[in-house]
Order: structure tokens, then sequence, then C-alpha cells
């Protein structure tokens, strides 16, 4: 394109588009903003000169302009939960901090591990009200149509925790589960001394980033550490009061118990069975999450090791890949990844 058809700055602007595409700025405008009322062949056109020039176009000064505010939802499970907590307080003080960038921030809880609150939630949602969602929940049939009814609706949803469909041409907070859980098990078969069995508490069965744990870390553990007997999944619920209750008999039954991987939430009750049982000085414990909680377990040396994600991290990566599935642009996908972090009692993070 001849460089007389830019801008004196040489980086086109929507006054180049009109130009070239033979429109006026108001048709730029309805274009770029998808608003009716446009000629196919008009948007044809508009389309080849943003091709031709290369424009791209600043979306945050377009908002600005247009006073674009973004209303931003987090759906979380309602559980004793340190992680969820710890998220939402990440939402609070980021949304007191995003406030000068024209975003609001919410959070609303359902019932742990319920998909149709989920979809309740979901279907009375309003583009109106509500620009972008995230949601922490587990995936069922029902829960990916009520995805799909959102987005049809015109509503930026996002999995958070990968615990939803991941469908290339949307955008999602990326997770590895499956490596977290090769991480526990390469860590747990480093630890363990002797021949034995090995315990999952997971939180649930429904759930793709527990499943994804318990799958990345019957991969390492078949193929590497084939001596260790990883026993069939205690379902937790997230819940300490239950852990609580299940384990002492699990113990009972199997005294020789080599390790213990909490591969969800719920460790208050972990923790808590353990110091009054007494944990044995060749059992192994590795959890998720450094939390208060857990920071105590490790620091006491009753669990050996904590993978985590930084929730601050996950709430800031929600809310960009909100705006950018709300604007419909691309985003920066090195920024986006959720680092697997190792915690042991000599390199925790000031509290």
């Amino acid at each position: 394109m001849p460089e007389g058809d830019l801008s004196p700055t040489g980086k086109p602007t929507i006054n180049d588009l009109a130009r070239v595409a033979g429109v006026s700025l108001a048709t730029v405008d309805r274009v770029l903003n998808g608003r009716p009322g446009v000629r196919r062949a008009t948007i044809d056109k508009v389309n080849k000169a943003i091709a031709d020039l290369g424009y791209i176009r600043d979306t945050a000064a377009a908002n600005l302009a247009r006073r674009r505010v973004y209303r931003l939802l987090f759906i979380l499970p309602d559980a004793a939960n340190e992680f969820v907590d710890a998220l939402i307080t990440q939402v609070s003080i980021q949304g007191a901090q995003l406030s000068h960038q024209r975003t609001i921030l919410g959070a609303r809880t359902v019932p742990p591990f319920d998909p149709q609150a989920i979809v309740a939630m979901l279907d009375q949602l309003s583009p109106d009200e509500i620009d972008g969602v995230a949601v922490f929940g587990p995936e069922t049939p029902a829960v990916r149509d009520a995805v799909t009814r959102a987005r049809a609706r015109g509503l930026a949803v996002v999995p958070l925790g990968a615990a939803l469909p991941r469908a290339a041409r949307y955008h999602f907070v990326p997770t590895d589960n499956y490596a977290a859980g090769r991480t526990a098990a390469r860590l747990m078969g480093r630890f363990i001394d002797q021949p034995g069995p090995v315990l999952v508490i997971t939180g649930s069965r429904l759930a793709r980033d527990h499943l994804e744990r318990r799958a990345g870390f019957d991969a390492v553990m078949t193929t590497d550490f084939p001596t260790l007997d990883v026993l069939p999944s205690v379902e937790g619920r997230d819940d300490p009061a239950l852990i609580q209750r299940l384990l002492p008999d699990i113990l009972r039954t199997v005294p020789n118990l080599r390790g213990i991987y909490s591969s969800a939430a719920g460790n208050a009750g972990l923790l808590t069975c353990l110091e009054r049982e007494r944990r044995r000085d060749n059992l192994v414990v590795i959890a998720h999450e450094l939390t208060p909680v857990s920071r105590r377990a490790l620091e006491t040396g009753v669990f050996d090791a904590v993978i985590s994600q930084n929730a601050g991290h996950l709430v800031r990566s929600a809310v960009r890949l909100l705006k950018a599935t709300a604007d419909q642009v691309p985003f920066d996908e090195t920024q986006e990844r959720i680092r697997i972090d190792i915690y042991l009692q000599d390199n925790m993070p000031p509290e």
C-alpha cells in the first residue's frame, strides 16, 4: 500500500480505513463494532482495507472513547475451601485496583459440585447486566449446554481451573492439571523409600481438573514407580469434615500406607486427622495450594510438599481473557500460562 494512503505517523487509523475503503467514518465505526445496517459488500471493503493497511485496533482507546465498562462475574463453589477463599479475596482486591480501568468485578457462589446450580445461575445472567463470567465448576452435559446458551446470548465465558469445555475458538485460563498430577507423582516416588500403597484423595470424579490430576499422577507412578500401588481415589468433596471422618478407617485398614496425595481441597480435615493420629514418620503427604492450613502443615512437617498455583494470577488472567473475549481480540498466551509452584518447608514465601 502506498505511503500516501497512511496517516502521517505511519500507523493506520480509522480515517485511513474510511479513505481506502471509500466509505464514511460512521460506516467504519459500525463495521468495527459489529453494528447492523451495513451491506455485506461494504463490510467486505472495510475488512479488505483493514487487511491491506495492517490496521490494529486500539481497543483500550476505543473503550475509553465510548466509556465502556466491563462487568465481570466469578461463579465459585460455596465450600469450606481455603483456595476458593483466596480467589474470592483476590476478586475483591483486584476489583478495587481495576475500578479506575472501568472494570467491575463480582463473585457469586453456588453449592460445590452442583451442576444444576451452575446451570441455573448461568441461565439467569443477561448481557444487559454482565459482560463476562468465569466459571469454576464440574463439567457435565447440562453445564456445557448452559455455557453454550450464555455465549449465544453474547456473554463472554471462560473456564477457571480447566473444569469446563475448552473449545479452540474460546479463551480459557490455561492451567495444566495433568502436569501438576505428574509433578506430585514425581515427588511422591522420590520421597518414598520402600514399596507399598499410596492413597489419592480427590474432590469429585465429575471435576475435569481433579480427573486430569489423577491421570497425570497415575501416568508417572505406573511407569516410573511400579513398586508403589496407587489405591482407588477417595472422594472427599472438598469437605474437611468428610475427609476427617473417612481417613481414620483408611489408616487402620491400610497400616502400611506409604503416601497420601491430596489432589483437591479439604486439607484442613486431612491435617487435623494426621495430627490426631500422630502421622507416621514413613508417610509422605503431598497436597495442593499454599494456604494458611497447608503452610502450617509444611511448617510442622505433616505435609512434605505443596503444589500451588497463584490465586492472584488466576484472577488477573481470567479478567484479561474475559475482556479479550468480550472485545473479540487475541491475547498473549505466554502471559496467561499459570505456573506450577512447588513449596517445601524450606522455601515458603513470606506469609
